[in-house]
């Protein structure tokens, strides 16, 4: 278990340190996520779920649909966030990055100086984070460990999205790691794998959900009389039963009409669980940074560092 939550880790490392150097003016989002998705299977790993791209006020939770035109542009907050899993043990992790070109045709310096101080936000609650886990530590203070380090820097996590548990083929294993001290009293065991994802941001910390539909889960096995709909269901069931996975996926599979036809059906009988893209609420931009970690006894082992 242990050897494969590590090689799942050097992947993902490996590839998030890649897919960065891309993000810079001009930079197709479409070309981003295949170049993720791709490069995890070439490692030899699955994909634990659809690469998310993320961009400025987006908060988590966009991939790119079919020959999606999104163009990354200069001084964007673009949240690179991917996962791949080996024998079922999964590597989670993110970054943000500000994308590279002539920043300053669209922002002032303040507002540069501001986005880069937001990025060095995210990642100091993160690492503060990281410094309080171990075995028996109470959730609700590694949220407070986050929410002072944010704060230090003016900044407001986001309350209403938190880290989560892995374990063998599960993204969301039933434990949430708050950005904030929640007051939960829950204590973490040694062997414990989490995902620790700070983020900050200038509004008030809290996201919606805004237009669209890319990323789904598998919920339950439903009739359906439209062949072409039970037969995309029968796909979904074989090859995405546990893990999260793109609309886009399908629609390749199955053209966009039919695949896409299919998504809404599946997704209006609760078949499959559709997920928006997060916005921060008042439209302010959002910075993210997360490891994934082994609890241990007296701290903790990074696996995607």
């Amino acid at each position: 278990m242990m050897d494969s939550y590590i090689k799942a880790g050097k992947i993902v490392s490996k590839i998030r340190s890649d897919a960065s150097k891309m993000i810079r003016e001009g930079c197709l989002v479409f070309d981003l996520v295949d170049y993720v998705e791709s490069e995890i299977l070439k490692q030899g790993a699955g994909i634990a779920f659809p690469c998310n791209v993320s961009i400025n006020e987006i908060a988590a939770h966009y991939t790119s649909p079919a020959n999606d035109e999104t163009v990354i542009h200069a001084g964007d907050l673009v949240k690179l966030d991917l996962g791949a899993e080996v024998n079922g043990y999964i590597a989670d992790s993110a970054v943000t990055i500000m994308a590279e070109g002539n920043i300053d045709e669209r922002f002032s310096q303040d507002e540069i100086n501001q986005n880069a101080e937001m990025i060095e936000a995210s990642a100091a609650g993160l690492e503060a984070a990281i410094a309080t886990v171990r075995d028996g530590v109470e959730l609700r203070k590694i949220g407070a460990a986050v929410h002072e380090a944010i704060s230090d820097f003016g900044f407001n996590p986001i309350f209403n999205l938190m880290g989560h548990s892995l374990e063998q083929n599960n993204l969301h294993a039933g434990i949430s790691i708050p950005n904030y001290d929640n007051n939960d009293p829950f204590k973490l065991e040694e062997g414990q794998a989490i995902a620790i994802e700070p983020f900050a941001t200038t509004g008030e910390g809290h996201v919606n959900d805004a237009p669209g539909h890319f990323i789904f889960s598998y919920m339950a096995n439903k009739p359906f009389r439209m062949k072409s709909t039970a037969k995309v269901l029968k796909y979904i069931q074989t090859n995405n039963r546990y893990l999260p996975f793109s609309g886009r996926w399908i629609t390749d599979e199955f053209g966009e009409r039919r695949g896409g036809i299919a998504l809404k059906q599946l997704s209006g009988a609760m078949a499959i669980y559709p997920y928006a893209p997060l916005r921060e609420k008042k439209g302010c931009f959002v910075t993210q940074k997360e490891h994934t970690v082994i609890v241990e006894k007296e701290g903790c082992t990074v696996t995607t560092l």
